[in-house]
């Protein structure tokens, strides 16, 4: 049982967005690099030498952002396009505040072509970020059980609160929708509802929430053969809005509240409920999930008297 990115979510890193507007940004630096006056002339601001040198700076500026975009992560170079274009788009404005009639059709039409850009880099950049804000979570277990019954199990979703330590609820509806309530760091409770949006029994489910939920989520969890008829792998794919984004998570997590170690601790009890039909307590937590109020967790220890009465005799 491991947590781990599996390789092929490699490729579904691929952004096709995010590529097109590379490769526009490698086609627009052309022109402007290999022939400034011409380029300028085509967009009707003249062929001086302020605008040839303003031409060999955007040729420049979007060889950049081709490299960027093709070549690293990180939304910095959308927003750099989204700064560029707001450039592109003054000094476009200037020229035609100062057009005198001749070539005043090309500037608009290159004012509008540099607009429509604008809107398609501004959508880029701010979904992209809104994406690279959620929290990712991946987790992979093999449970030595058959493919159907693992499945069945997860399929019934009421099911969940008995090995996701923070799910304390799951109620659900004939039309696949779904209310989940679950605790959340600092002693915090929210509540969402929720819809599958894709199943092949047997394969995969997927779920989001939906309407105004308190956390935002969606996820996905695939069952798949286990290689040597060894039961069934499950690989599960969960996004959020982390509550204060990277500094919510950062603070949750010296609390003891890793996003990351909960989905292992719950792919672990998972395998266990399922394989020997319970889920495995320690001395160290005998009160199983209501255990979540001791993180940090302690190293184990023998429990004293008074813990042995109040959490095992009672």
């Amino acid at each position: 049982h491991r947590i781990d990115r599996p390789a092929s979510e490699a490729t579904k890193d691929r952004d096709p967005l995010r590529s097109a507007l590379g490769w526009l940004s490698l086609a627009l630096a052309g022109p402007p690099l290999a022939a400034p006056d011409v380029f300028c002339e085509a967009i009707g601001v003249g062929s001086g030498p302020r605008q040839r040198t303003a031409a060999l700076l955007v040729g420049v500026r979007q060889l950049a952002m081709a490299g960027g975009l093709l070549g690293m992560r990180g939304r910095a170079w959308l927003w750099g396009r989204v700064a560029g274009d707001a450039m592109d788009l003054t000094l476009l404005g200037r020229a035609l505040r100062n057009q005198t009639g001749r070539g005043t059709s090309r500037t608009i039409a290159a004012t509008a072509g540099v607009a429509g850009i604008t809107a398609a880099d501004l959508y880029a950049a701010v979904t992209r970020t809104h994406r690279e804000n959620l929290m990712q979570l991946t987790g992979t277990t093999t449970v030595n059980r058959p493919l159907l019954e693992v499945y069945e199990f997860w399929r019934n979703l009421e099911n969940l609160p008995t090995f996701m330590a923070h799910v304390e609820d799951v109620r659900t509806a004939a039309d696949d929708r779904s209310h989940w309530v679950v605790s959340a760091p600092f002693g915090r409770r929210v509540e969402w509802d929720a819809t599958i949006t894709e199943e092949v029994p047997g394969r995969h489910i997927a779920w989001r929430s939906i309407q105004n939920a308190d956390v935002k989520n969606e996820g996905r969890v695939e069952f798949v053969p286990a290689p040597g008829q060894r039961g069934t792998e499950v690989h599960v794919r969960i996004a959020y809005d982390m509550p204060a984004g990277k500094l919510g998570e950062a603070i949750a997590r010296y609390f003891g509240e890793d996003p990351h170690q909960q989905l292992d601790d719950d792919l672990r009890r998972l395998k266990q409920l399922l394989e020997i039909g319970e889920v495995v307590r320690s001395e160290g937590a005998p009160s199983g999930k209501r255990a979540r109020r001791e993180f940090p967790q302690h190293p184990a220890r023998p429990l004293t008297d008074e813990e042995y009465a109040t959490e095992v005799l009672a």
